[in-house]
């Protein structure tokens, strides 16, 4: 979930923590690991966060530019590079749009769960820059779109679903890290078929979805979120 605010860089060895441009994949591996013990107990971190999103899908997010230069769409995306950040959003504006609008319903979630938009402090050298900090900012936006809940099964279905989608490797670690958590202390209520269930159902919607990473959301706060859902999501498959 991004709960993000601004915060300080983390240091180590007295040093900011940064990727080297054209690292090489061992030094990406390694700034992986540390940024991994860095953001313990603060996921959200919206520096280090997106720092390893970069250093684990480097090649996905390339892959991502490559095919958005290919189309009118994608290279008015990555040459305009809109932003959904925080200080971009006017939430109180958009929660007087009306009810069921993407715009109401995006401002009412963070309402409704105590959090803030998300926020950066990386410098976009690239396009490749723009496209992982753009992942990051339509988290929030897909709880919303998605349906998918801020609880844990919520949270892991949404990552099942970019890993379906976009075969994001970040999205793959967590949930890696969150099964095995569910596997050895189940959460309350929620069976381990289920759980497996509900994920793998997320990730073949992915799968079978319209790519949402080079949508452009600021162009339809006024939108219902029941029209683009249609639009950008496959349906829900539903459990035997």
């Amino acid at each position: 979930m991004n709960a993000n605010q601004v915060s300080s860089p983390p240091m180590l060895d007295s040093e900011p923590l940064t990727l080297p441009d054209n690292a090489s994949l061992f030094t990406r591996l390694r700034v992986a690991l540390k940024c991994l013990k860095l953001v313990r107990g603060d996921e959200g971190n919206p520096t280090y966060g997106q720092l390893l999103n970069i250093c684990l899908d480097l090649n996905v997010y390339e892959s991502l530019v490559q095919q958005l230069q290919r189309t009118d769409e994608g290279r008015r995306l990555l040459s305009e590079r809109p932003s959904l950040q925080g200080k971009e959003l006017d939430l109180a504006a958009l929660e007087r749009l009306p009810e069921g609008t993407l715009g109401h319903e995006f401002a009412r979630y963070f309402r409704d769960n105590k959090i803030f938009p998300f926020e950066t402090t990386l410098e976009l050298k690239n396009d490749v820059d723009f496209i992982g900090k753009r992942y990051r900012e339509t988290h929030d936006l897909l709880h919303v779109l998605t349906g998918y809940k801020t609880d844990v099964m919520g949270e892991m279905e949404l990552q099942a679903y970019a890993l379906g989608q976009l075969g994001i490797r970040t999205a793959m670690l967590i949930l890696l890290v969150g099964t095995l958590a569910q596997i050895k202390a189940p959460q309350s209520g929620l069976g381990r078929s289920e759980y497996l269930q509900r994920v793998w159902a997320a990730y073949h919607r992915g799968r079978a979805s319209q790519r949402f990473l080079d949508f452009r959301f600021e162009d339809h706060w006024e939108t219902p979120v029941a029209t683009l859902r249609e639009r950008l999501c496959a349906p829900v498959e539903r459990m035997n």
